[in-house]
C-alpha cells in the first residue's frame, strides 16, 4: 500500500511487517491509514520470512533501503538479538517487535505492552492504577506487556501459566521494577488463579485452539475487563465467556492498533490519532 508517494521527489520510505505467516497481518492497513492521517510518505508491505531465513530476509530488506520493519511470530526473539541497541521496554520483555534501521545500527522496540496499556487505559476506559491484574500466560506475549502494565501503577499484578516456574521465572525478573514503582507481583498456576480480578488479560495461545478459558471465573470481579491478545473470530470463544460470567469482553484489535501507533511514532517522530483508525479497522473486521 502506498500512502502520499511523492509526484517527483525521493521514493517514500519503505517499511514491513515481517513474520511466517505473515499474509494475514492488518498492519499496512493501519499504517497506511497511519500515512494518510499525518502526510507522511511511506510504503508499508508484508514480507514473508522462511522460518530458517529470517536474518537473510531482513539484511536484504535493509540492504535494499528500508528503513524499519515490525516483527510478529515466530521471530521476535530473533530480532532481539540482531538488535544493536534496544529500548528499556524491549531489554525488559527479552522481545523485539520494531526494528530501525538506523545508520549506525539496528534499534529495537516492543510497542506490545504500550498498546495493550493504551487501549486499556483510553479506548476502553479503564485506569490501572491502584487495580488488581491478572496476566494470564507467562511466554514471550506475557513478557512484552508486564513492564508497561506495571508503569500504570497497578496495586497487584498476578502471572498464571499451566507450568508455574515459568510464571515465577517472568516475576523474578520484573521483580526490581516492581520494587521501583510500588507494584506487587506474584505467580501461580492456572488453578490457583486469585478470585475476583479487576482486570484480566489472556497472553496465551487457548484462543488459537479455541479454548473458552485458560482460568475459571473465580477470577472475575462484577464488571471486570476482560483482554484477549487475539482478535477476530480466534477470540470470540473467550470474549463469549467472559460476557456471559458479567464481565466487560475486549479483543486485541486495539492492542494492534495502538502498538502500531508507537512504531509509526518509533520511526517517524510522528504520533497518530488512534481513534478513527480503530474505528476503521473495527468496521472492516
Amino acid at each position: 500500500m502506498n500512502a502520499h508517494p511523492a509526484a517527483s521527489g525521493p521514493a517514500p520510505d519503505r517499511y514491513a511487517v515481517v513474520g511466517h505467516p505473515v499474509e494475514h497481518s492488518r498492519s499496512p492497513t493501519i499504517h497506511a491509514l497511519f500515512a494518510d492521517q499525518t502526510g507522511q510518505a511511506l510504503h508499508y508491505e508484508r514480507l514473508l520470512a522462511p522460518l530458517d531465513g529470517f536474518e537473510a530476509t531482513l539484511r536484504a530488506f535493509a540492504a535494499a533501503g528500508a528503513k524499519g520493519c515490525n516483527v510478529t511470530v515466530p521471530f521476535k526473539f530473533e530480532a532481539f538479538a540482531l538488535a544493536t541497541r534496544r529500548t528499556e521496554r524491549a531489554e525488559l520483555g527479552g522481545a523485539v517487535n520494531t526494528l530501525r534501521f538506523d545508520a549506525d545500527g539496528w534499534v529495537g522496540d516492543n510497542t506490545d505492552g504500550a498498546g495493550l496499556v493504551n487501549d486499556i487505559q483510553h479506548n476502553a476506559a479503564r485506569p490501572l492504577q491502584g487495580v488488581q491484574v491478572l496476566l494470564v500466560g507467562a511466554g514471550g506475549a506475557a513478557a512484552g506487556v508486564l513492564g508497561s502494565l506495571m508503569a500504570a501503577r497497578p496495586a497487584q499484578v498476578t502471572v498464571v501459566n499451566r507450568s508455574v516456574d515459568k510464571a515465577q521465572a517472568l516475576v523474578a525478573s520484573h521483580a526490581q521494577l516492581g520494587q521501583q514503582l510500588g507494584v506487587r507481583l506474584a505467580a501461580a498456576t492456572l488453578a490457583d488463579a486469585p478470585a475476583t480480578q479487576d482486570v484480566v488479560i489472556n497472553a496465551t495461545s487457548s484462543s488459537l485452539a479455541g479454548e473458552a478459558s485458560p482460568v475459571g471465573a473465580q477470577v472475575l470481579r462484577p464488571g471486570a475487563l476482560v483482554v484477549d491478545m487475539m482478535y477476530g473470530p480466534k477470540a470470540q470463544p473467550f470474549l463469549d465467556w467472559a460476557a456471559a460470567h458479567g464481565a466487560e469482553p475486549r479483543d486485541g484489535l486495539g492492542m494492534l492498533v495502538e502498538q502500531a501507533a508507537e512504531a509509526f511514532h518509533f520511526w517517524r517522530g510522528v504520533r497518530p490519532d488512534t481513534g478513527p483508525v480503530l474505528r476503521a479497522m473495527r468496521a472492516s473486521l
